[in-house]
């Protein structure tokens, strides 16, 4: 039967034509549990929305306990009849489970738990400073691209046994592509299961799947609990993302109560399966579960007895929280259970649409900007694929639920309670709260243990008790400062191949020649390196054998930390106090075989890549430290202005390239400056108007979940103005805003990107400039992020959001007229006193931001943010213009047509000039030209046009002539002078 059929099809059916169809059931096993006995893929997933550009479209499961408060019973039966499908498909082989963030790291662990497997783990998009990380894949179409995953240690993953990889859903399989690739490279193995909720594979799709299993040569199944079809309009993704901005954060006239409840656990069990959860600790978790929910269901009878509770998890803590609302839904209480997401869904309070209500709240873990969000949040069916999925309101005879918000240390922060956190923003809804912290396992202590136990098993094996000698350096690191951890096992080629950081200053570190069997070292405190005691035995021989010739050392953070490496030929040992390299530390840990600049140097050089800090007001730029963060390195008290003339000549000539010097800075007459005034004052509403449509754009295309990355400088006002633009028309919502370094023909800063990949979801990124002038800029900007890529960092969109676009080489733009943008009329004195930036092998060395200086002697005549907030005083002025400039510019053909390009290459033939470098169009360009270059002469297409009497003005200041050219492509352009000639 159509899903179109009558008013029970669902909301993005009925309006966008969005269908999900059955296509067949993936059981055949007679299950007796709380689900009907045969489900079909609309009973199973049901359609959802999302404003991103790459996929409009969401599946919102009825039986994964995500988007939905579902009966935690449900989707316990949901995963257990996944892991009898799994079961079928080993034929009787043990097994290990990867589950897939952020959606399936719960689903995957009741896999697991279902058929027994040895080890199972989840990919992670958390970043832990104790735990290395070993291998990651890639996701195109998620909100989070990343996929890292963290072992402790790596053997409890790498082996021979079957791989099953559980996700929510199959789309197209171009992810469980992705993944099992880079994880066959990293540990091959002769058997894969791929196995999800649904199946959604069309035809072409299977194929590319048959193709990439014969070219792998091994055997992959795939079992899902439905196979269905996806049916989506031509035009759904313009459609939905050009949908009205949707309400969130309800509120109620009261704000409820919040309880903080410290649950028990013991450190040496993990909670999750973050690091690994192995046969042998399900004992221990399922003891500690039954202690933590007795805990819960205490202190629910004592405060809010007879109350419904929504257990809700905290993005990849699912299946702890699943576990606690299963055992309260037993207890007789009327449970759900769900969890937060990054990804931003569409909220529209719909009859048959299944995501009503939504919140958005800051991210409470330490330097995680991008808001997070939690829909529904109410009371509905236990199961919404047999129901009409509606939701209760608190307007019923009884009460709203309890909301039971289960969350981990990590995220145990101020951000959480502070505003715009979740419990605020819960609270504020009317919902009473209790925040249930539960601490979780240390992974140095897993390391620590499962080491230890791989020596007792070893030993056993053996027929002889393990000694003293061989249980030293499995220690705890965290247990005793001084004591010694063991080092991770090198990985294959094409993944980080280090181990996560110690925590103890004082630790010393013991690198172990394993290769070398017969000696070792013993570790002593850092204050006592220069007695080293050889012992006999070395590592296991599994863990030998799985590390190669060299077992990599953790990396340390603390400079002062002694390595104490010993000398496995002559048996002599000898001690160096050096940094251990950590390439995890840079980026996620996705690579190829070719290390970037930064690794290579890091890993030659026996330094740790320790990545500097941004700079910020009042140590550096005028600009407020909340509205923008500087990745460049302070040269402020260098001498590196040079003579205008002189520095052209030596850059024209190759001795010299321009970045590696600062011009002189122009400082104008009162005349100018009262000319730039009137300019700013002439041309707020249109500046304000151009920046609301570029920010408009790119939330539109790119979601509100964004980083803003300004090239600096002339891009950094627009950046500015920019988030103060988001920021307006929505309060709650904090783009962090970054300023980095590209030069000409040098690329981009490496370092500001390995900063930013480290910090944030790389994808996230958005960079942002001025204007565009040939699109040289806008080339080297695409090149160098290629590059950068190839050499094994992330992968950040090369597409450039500009305030103006008059030469035609961007797709995000506010507007393509060639105007004057007031921020290009003066130098540092309208950019944040920040000069332009450096690039200089002297003063700026490998690791280090591109630099720059803070002209603080300038401080007097700054109107930086005078401009800022001139233009953002016109906000409101513009408000309702700013829908219709949009919605023009999206109906527009926006590819880029480089038509700029073609006119400075006529005006370069018809000037004779050698190269377009000494060609600058537009008015931005112009203006440049005549404050920091030889400018030979300028053209203009019309005498004593507005735009450019500043220019005008300059030029008659530096006795530069003005010719009319009225064929001009833009307003203006200046040209450079040949000094060689």
């Amino acid at each position: 039967m159509s899903a179109h059929d009558g008013d029970k099809s669902p909301w993005p059916t009925r309006e966008f034509g969005f269908e999900l169809r059955h296509v067949r059931a993936g059981g055949g096993i007679d299950w007796q549990d709380i689900l009907p006995a045969n489900l079909s893929t609309p009973e199973l997933v049901q359609p959802g929305l999302r404003r991103n550009p790459r996929r409009a479209h969401l599946l919102v499961s009825t039986v994964l306990g995500k988007h939905l408060p579902t009966d935690p019973r449900v989707v316990l039966a949901g995963g257990n009849r996944l892991g009898d499908l799994v079961t079928l498909a080993l034929d009787g082989s043990a097994a290990v489970v990867l589950g897939f963030a952020e959606t399936a790291t719960g689903l995957g662990h009741t896999v697991a738990a279902r058929i027994g497997a040895e080890c199972y783990l989840h990919s992670t998009r958390r970043e832990v400073p104790t735990a290395p990380t070993t291998a990651g894949f890639e996701e195109g179409h998620s909100h989070a691209t990343s996929h890292l995953l963290q072992p402790m240690p790596v053997e409890v993953f790498v082996n021979e046994l079957p791989l099953v990889l559980v996700d929510d859903e199959i789309s197209t399989g171009r992810t469980a592509i992705d993944a099992i690739r880079a994880l066959h490279a990293f540990a091959p193995r002769t058997h894969y299961v791929l196995a999800s909720l649904v199946d959604m594979r069309g035809p072409d799709d299977m194929a590319d799947f048959g193709k990439f299993t014969a070219e792998l040569g091994v055997r992959i199944d795939t079992v899902a609990l439905a196979h269905g079809a996806t049916v989506l309009p031509d035009d759904m993704t313009l459609v939905v993302n050009a949908l009205p901005e949707p309400t969130l954060n309800p509120t109620a006239p009261q704000r409820g109560s919040v309880v903080r409840l410290e649950l028990a656990w013991p450190e040496g069990v993990p909670e999750g399966g973050r690091h690994g959860i192995l046969a042998s600790d399900t004992a221990a978790f399922e003891q500690a579960l039954e202690t933590v929910g007795a805990t819960a269901s205490e202190l629910l009878d004592s405060r809010f007895a007879g109350r419904r509770v929504i257990v809700i998890g905290h993005e990849e803590l699912m299946y702890l929280p699943l576990r606690m609302a299963a055992v309260l839904a037993e207890s007789g209480r009327e449970t759900r259970f769900q969890t937060t997401t990054r990804s931003p869904a569409y909220v529209a309070d719909e009859p048959g649409y299944p995501l009503r209500r939504g919140f958005r709240f800051q991210a409470p873990e330490f330097e995680q900007p991008q808001p997070r969000f939690l829909y529904n949040a109410q009371w509905g069916p236990g199961f919404a694929g047999a129901a009409t999925g509606e939701f209760v309101s608190g307007e019923t005879d009884s009460e709203p639920p309890v909301l039971l918000v289960v969350i981990d240390t990590p995220a145990d922060t101020n951000a959480l309670v502070a505003d715009d956190g979740l419990v605020d923003v819960l609270t504020a809804s009317g919902a009473d709260v209790v925040l249930a912290v539960v601490p979780g396992a240390d992974p140095r202590r897993l390391r620590a243990d499962r080491l230890r136990e791989a020596v007792d098993a070893e030993s056993a094996a053996a027929g002889e008790p393990a000694t003293s000698a061989e249980l030293m350096p499995l220690a705890a690191s965290a247990a005793v400062a001084g004591s010694a951890i063991v080092a991770e096992p090198a990985t294959s080629v094409g993944f980080a191949d280090v181990a996560g950081p110690a925590t103890v200053a004082e630790q010393t570190v013991v690198a172990h020649q394993v290769a070398s069997v017969g000696s070792s070292t013993s570790a002593e405190p850092a204050d006592s390196v220069g007695s080293v005691t050889p012992v006999e035995p070395t590592l296991p021989a599994a863990l030998a054998a799985a590390a190669g010739s060299e077992a990599v050392v953790g990396s340390v953070t603390a400079a002062e930390r002694v390595v104490v490496a010993e000398s496995a030929n002559s048996g002599e040992s000898s001690t160096s106090a050096t940094r251990v390299t950590s390439v995890a530390a840079v980026r996620p840990a996705t690579r190829t075989e070719t290390p970037t600049a930064r690794e290579a140097d890091a890993a030659g050089s026996g330094g740790e890549a320790e990545l500097p800090a941004p700079l910020t007001a009042p140590e550096f730029g005028s600009y407020a430290a909340e509205e923008v963060s500087w990745l460049l390195t302070d040269l402020s008290g260098v001498a590196l202005e040079a003579d205008v003339a002189e520095r052209e000549r030596r850059a024209q000539s190759g001795k010299a390239h321009y970045a590696e010097s600062l011009p002189i800075e122009y400082q104008p007459d009162a005349a100018y400056r009262a000319l730039f005034d009137t300019v700013l004052a002439e041309s707020a509403q249109r500046l304000a108007l151009a920046t609301a449509t570029v920010a408009e754009l790119v939330v539109a295309e790119r979601g509100s979940d964004i980083v803003l990355v300004s090239l600096a400088r002339a891009g950094t006002p627009v950046g500015i103005l920019m988030r103060r633009w988001l920021a307006a028309r929505t309060p709650s919502l904090r783009v962090p805003h970054y300023a980095v370094s590209i030069v000409r023909d040098r690329g981009i800063d490496a370092t500001a990107l390995d900063y930013l990949a480290h910090h944030h979801d790389p994808s996230s990124v958005v960079f942002v400039d001025g204007w565009t002038g040939k699109g040289a800029i806008t080339k080297e900007l695409t090149e160098a992020l290629e590059l950068y890529h190839a050499r094994g960092g992330a992968w950040f969109d090369p597409e450039l959001a500009v305030l103006a676009d008059p030469g035609h080489c961007a797709r995000t733009y506010g507007t393509r007229d060639d105007f004057l943008i007031a921020s290009a009329c003066l130098n540092s004195t309208v950019s944040g006193l920040v000069s332009r930036t450096v690039l200089n092998d002297t003063l700026i060395g490998p690791g280090d931001f591109h630099g720059a200086k803070y002209y603080r002697e300038l401080a007097d005549d700054d109107v930086s943010v005078r401009l800022l907030d001139t233009v953002s005083g016109a906000f409101d002025t513009i408000r309702s213009r700013v829908p219709g400039s949009v919605a023009a510019i999206r109906a527009s053909d926006r590819t880029p047509t480089w038509a700029g390009m073609a006119s400075v290459e006529r005006v370069r033939a018809a000037y004779g000039i050698e190269s377009v470098n000494f060609v600058k169009p537009g008015v931005g360009e112009t203006t440049r030209v005549l404050l920091r270059r030889v400018p030979w002469r300028v053209l203009v297409r019309v005498a004593d046009a507005p735009e450019h009497a500043h220019i005008r003005m300059l030029a008659a200041a530096r006795a530069v002539p003005v010719e009319v050219v009225p064929d001009l492509a833009y307003s203006c352009m200046g040209l450079i002078k040949d000094v060689r000639r």
